[in-house]
């Protein structure tokens, strides 16, 4: 038996506000989602006048960064396991519409474990790779010196 962290409602809405002001610094409408552990929405932002299918894009990249433990852009890269010819080539169509494979997820990772996930859709690669940063800073921050946030783009665990 272990004890666990757990991503709350708190500190999602922390994330999502500090992703949604970094979308507006750079000018592009995004959908925000944040997920706990079980790839299960805590809180989406849908930015006005973003596309409305960001809704169901950003919850399946924040889905698979948390319950695979890896930022998405990682599977498709050349040589990710994803990519043609990798190991796994075509594991998106295993979790069909909930496996995302490009970039804008991130899993959440707290003292070593992942606790969740960061969608967002609605930019070009590196705009949802610099909003999705901004919300692990933000977490990082509101969290204190108490707990390690991993803050970067490329997660892997």
């Amino acid at each position: 038996m272990r004890q666990v962290l757990q991503l709350e409602l708190e500190e999602a809405k922390v994330m999502i506000e500090a992703a949604r002001k970094k979308a507006e610094e750079i000018g592009v409408l995004e959908t925000i989602c944040i997920v706990d552990g079980g790839g299960y929405a805590i809180a989406l932002e849908r930015m006005n006048g973003s596309r409305i299918t960001g809704v169901e894009i950003s919850l399946a990249k924040a889905f698979t960064a948390s319950g695979h433990k890896r930022s998405t852009h990682l599977f498709n890269k050349e040589g990710g396991p994803a990519a043609v010819g990798g190991e796994a080539f075509g594991i998106q169509q295993m979790i069909p519409g909930k496996f995302a494979i490009f970039v804008g997820g991130f899993p959440i990772v707290v003292n070593g474990e992942v606790i969740g996930g960061v969608g967002v859709s609605g930019g070009n690669g590196e705009q949802d790779t610099a909003v999705g940063v901004a919300a692990l800073e933000a977490l990082q921050n509101y969290l204190g010196n108490e707990f390690e946030v991993l803050v970067q783009a490329d997660i892997k665990k």
